[in-house]
């Protein structure tokens, strides 16, 4: 009685997680009481979980009927208390478990999975994709999302179905076609899938076990967007060495450990460079030890490489700067040349013998570089036609997209999409048809010139600008904007860097310009010269593809006597030497009016 406190302590044990085939604590429990009658009958007893009142009671439902039991007031000491927590219940109250598996611990997972971790061992991954409907491809792939992989979820909204393909580390493939609403294991990962008339809802907790390749299987007429977001894990990762050689066998010497790029998934050293790919990976300095400080026998033994002190460097491996990559994208190789220096206390640096700096492994010559995939084309979707009825022509817009998703430049011609084509409206025309498709209006065929235009980011510091904000007006001419930055791009880590705007050559390109929205109710469409001036400036774009040219003449005035005959002006296409609407070309540029005479024969008498 004399005693203050409790007379039990608990402790965790066997901290070690269950293998799947162990089944769930709470399921034993309920199974149990399979062979014991409830009110005179037999029943097969399901877990009922996370209940929010009492989740250290064992409450059982009966399967295929409603019928909910407590079996018992209190489960068994080490059950957890809700299914994605790792607290349990002990003498029926729910006791808190940190990740350590100790008892009254705070201590939590960080969003890589790792116990008191602070997040820098994995990286967000978040995006989205739009379905392109295409005739000859019903499926195509979303996201890959690799091995180690947590907190995964993708929304899909629209007709189409996801489905799963997995490729284990040994080479194993599979697929689920995520058919109906459920959870089940997809190479021991568990998967919760849900599945409505217009959305599809997939939430992977992990870590996955193998990779996972999320696709989509066309369904409807209508477009679908999938929304995505999960942890992916940093498997590069610096590990420390051991110490290595002592530089003396006797007298006292020094020795010191690096660090080497370590590939979790094959469990082997690779280069550097992998681990430098990741921001978050900080290469550990290395440490440095006395060693061997028994005093040299007279005869034995060797002098140490280089004195240690304070004011007396170590040898060390010196660089070049790498070169430039052997090429852009796709996967280059650049080198540099490494050699072993030496510092004096004067601070002069020599070149010695590379076994001096032997105590450290020799920084690589030879790397790869820019191994992001090359820009590729992407073409967006059709404008309407240029006609109401029969036939006319419509157009798209052609970007070259980088490996970031970004506007650039750099995309092979030879393999661009065509940003014209023939289109025919099925109403009928009460009105002559045109003999030619006629050619979409100034302002739509100028804004497609100008979003395939972009600058890329290079090396080279260079003027960026970034897309037009909307007309400022609905109709009738307006003003438009952007933000023109100056940018390099990094080649070492591929990020982009803002920089001063002084720092940028040659001229800034515009971040004003006017815009024509359509003509406002009740105007007419005609362009006067003042707007098309305003709007298009000199037009010299469009001066280079139209001009006018002579195509013959017209009938003669007279048919004897003398008459004159007209020259016929056009405005022609000059690649595809096809009559083009004459607002193409410019109205100043037009020729003057030709004339000759015919018909010079006398006419014959009354």
């Amino acid at each position: 009685r004399t005693c203050e406190g409790r007379n039990i302590r608990y402790r965790t044990c066997s901290n070690v997680d269950c293998p799947p085939e162990a089944g769930d604590f709470r399921a034993q429990q309920c199974s149990a009481h399979n062979d014991v009658k409830y009110q005179g009958q037999l029943y097969e007893w399901l877990p009922i979980s996370n209940d929010p009142d009492n989740p250290c009671s064992l409450k059982c439902q009966a399967r295929g009927t409603a019928l909910v039991v407590e079996l018992a007031p209190k489960v068994l000491d080490g059950t957890r208390c809700y299914t994605e927590s790792l607290d349990m219940c002990i003498s029926g109250l729910c006791q808190i478990v940190g990740c350590d598996h100790q008892l009254g611990s705070a201590v939590k997972e960080d969003n890589c999975g790792v116990c008191d971790g602070d997040g820098s061992t994995c990286q967000l991954v978040r995006g989205q994709y739009k379905s392109q409907l295409s005739a000859s491809k019903m499926v195509d792939t979303v996201v890959a999302i690799p091995y180690g992989s947590r907190q995964v979820r993708l929304v899909l909204k629209g007709p189409d179905h996801l489905y799963l393909e997995t490729k284990t580390l040994q080479g194993v493939k599979s697929e689920n076609s995520l058919s109906t609403t459920g959870s089940f294991l997809v190479e021991n990962s568990g998967i919760d899938f849900q599945k409505f008339p217009d959305k599809e809802i997939l939430r992977i907790s992990g870590p996955l076990t193998a990779d996972f390749t999320i696709k989509i299987h066309y369904a409807g007429a209508a477009d679908s967007s999938v929304q995505f977001i999960f942890y992916q894990p940093i498997i590069h990762r610096w590990r420390e060495t051991d110490f290595f050689p002592c530089s003396v066998s006797c007298g006292g010497g020094y020795q010191l450990t690096s660090a080497e790029c370590f590939d979790l998934r094959s469990n082997r050293v690779v280069a550097d460079q992998y681990c430098h790919y990741y921001p978050e990976n900080i290469k550990p300095k290395p440490k440095l030890q006395e060693c061997n400080l028994d005093p040299c026998p007279a005869s034995d033994g060797y002098k140490q490489i280089m004195p240690y002190d304070l004011y007396h460097p170590l040898p060390r491996w010196e660089s070049t700067p790498w070169t430039a990559c052997s090429s852009s994208c796709g996967g280059g190789i650049q080198s540099r040349s490494v050699s072993c220096v030496e510092e004096d206390i004067q601070g002069h640096i020599s070149p010695v013998e590379e076994w001096k700096c032997m105590y450290t492994s020799k920084m690589p010559v030879v790397q790869p570089c820019n191994i992001f995939d090359c820009p590729k084309w992407l073409a967006q979707e059709w404008s309407p036609c240029t006609v109401t009825c029969g036939q006319g022509l419509r157009y798209r817009v052609v970007l070259c997209i980088d490996h970031r998703g970004m506007h650039t430049g750099g995309c092979s011609t030879k393999t661009k999409p065509h940003i014209k084509e023939e289109c025919v409206v099925p109403t009928p025309c009460y009105k002559p048809k045109e003999k030619l498709p006629m050619e979409a209006k100034l302002p739509w065929y100028k804004q497609a010139q100008e979003l395939e235009e972009g600058t890329a980011v290079s090396e080279e510091p260079s003027f960026i600008p970034e897309a037009w904000s909307a007309c400022s007006v609905t109709c009738g001419v307006g003003s438009q904007m952007r933000l023109v930055k100056c940018q390099v791009l990094l080649s070492f880590s591929q990020s982009v860097a803002d920089l001063p705007i002084e720092e940028c050559e040659g001229p800034k390109p515009v971040s004003q310009r006017a815009c024509y929205s359509g003509p406002c109710s009740g105007e007419a469409t005609e362009y006067t010269p003042e707007e098309t001036q305003l709007l298009y400036g000199s037009l010299q774009e469009f001066d280079e593809l139209y001009d006018w040219e002579y195509e013959g003449f017209k009938e003669c005035s007279e048919s004897c006597g003398g008459g004159v005959q007209e020259a016929v002006v056009t405005c022609l296409n000059k690649q595809t030497r096809e009559v083009a609407d004459e607002t193409l070309c410019v109205s100043s540029h037009r020729p003057p009016q030709l004339l000759k005479a015919c018909s010079l024969d006398p006419c014959p008498p009354r």
